[in-house]
């Protein structure tokens, strides 16, 4: 059986690349940002890209677009995210997370008068969600729910993971780390399955018993390399490719400051790379006795993605000539595709 899936805010298409060969079709994406969709149309160039998010569920209901087996997608995480200003629902980017469930409400009114079984939902974002001040997770559970009132959680705070029951619907959520997927990157994101509660949705995100896998026991406590380096060079234990550098003090240059270097890498986002001072606080390469920031391809394996998967032909340049700057915002911008082929793996 392949299960067909319809994607928002797709971006560069991390559930594409980690769902191939598993049984999975992409039927539609929808994504606006100029360089993303150039490396959908490169990579995809038979799935329709439909555009504006907001467009889509008045188009799946007069029948233009498919309603799908499968809803996914990682709505904008900037309005909740740590490193944005957190305005949450009050930004437009945040009110997308409601969009989406507009979108899933349509997909399912089609699949249910065509005698289906309603959608499973998957979607991604950043941790500050579960903490805005608005309760915007609360709104969001309710939405799909179909309750007027905002959800309030036990304890005054969203945990880390948790489950909601209606009459109909079930919704799961967990906080997954990609570090602990095979990419040394730390990476924490929610992701929320729903669905009818036939479907056993909390086994898309939790083990069950006797199952091997712990993943929160992924990497042990101090298992990581470290090592220390001062720019003076007067000490060197060990150097360490693709790792964080985090200053202590000083500037690269003088002769006091101390550098800390993981083997795991900090959190790639949308300006990665774009802000030369990256080099100093974000993830480099250590070749002693000198530092610089990732490529685009150390970037894209830090995500899971094929090398040059991003290096496409870009506003009448050639592939080989594909400027770096789209190519670390996309990238920063996408999911881990590890994360995304276990859970695939298991919604299969």
């Amino acid at each position: 059986m392949v299960l067909r899936y319809g994607s928002v805010c797709s971006g560069i298409e991390a559930v594409s690349v980690a769902w191939q060969g598993m049984g999975f079709e992409p039927a539609w994406f929808s994504e606006i940002e100029p360089f993303p969709c150039s490396v959908l149309a490169h990579h995809y160039p038979s799935v329709p890209n439909y555009g504006d998010m907001t467009t889509l569920p008045e188009r799946i209901l007069s029948g233009e677009i498919e309603a799908p087996d499968i809803l996914v997608g990682g709505t904008p995480c900037q309005a909740f995210s740590v490193a944005g200003l957190r305005k949450s629902l009050e930004d437009n980017r945040g009110n997308l997370t409601l969009v989406f469930v507009r979108i899933l409400n349509a997909i399912n009114t089609i699949r249910r008068k065509l005698g289906k079984p309603d959608a499973i939902l998957l979607w991604e974002n950043v941790p500050g969600v579960l903490s805005t001040r608005d309760n915007a997770f609360g709104c969001f559970l309710a939405a799909l729910l179909g309750e007027s009132k905002e959800l309030v959680p036990t304890g005054g705070r969203w945990t880390g993971v948790g489950i909601v029951r209606s009459g109909e619907c079930e919704i799961a959520w967990r906080i997954l780390d990609a570090q602990y997927f095979g990419v040394p990157q730390r990476r924490r994101r929610v992701f929320l399955v729903a669905g009818s509660r036939n479907r056993r949705i909390t086994e898309r995100l939790f083990e069950q018993p006797g199952e091997s896998r712990n993943l929160g026991q992924g990497r042990k406590k101090g298992e990581e390399s470290s090592a220390f380096i001062e720019s003076s060079f007067g000490t060197y234990r060990e150097s360490d490719v693709g790792g964080t550098v985090k200053r202590t003090g000083g500037a690269l240059s003088g002769g006091s400051e101390t550098l800390l270097i993981s083997k795991i890498g900090a959190t790639l986002n949308t300006e990665w790379g774009v802000n030369s001072d990256q080099i100093c606080n974000g993830n480099c390469v250590i070749n002693y006795p000198k530092v610089r920031k990732l490529t685009p391809v150390e970037c894209e394996r830090l995500q899971g993605f094929p090398d040059n998967y991003t290096r496409i032909p870009w506003r009448n340049k050639t592939a080989e000539q594909c400027p770096d700057t789209p190519r670390y915002m996309a990238i920063g911008n996408s999911m881990a595709v590890p994360v995304m082929r276990w859970i695939g793996s298991r919604i299969k």
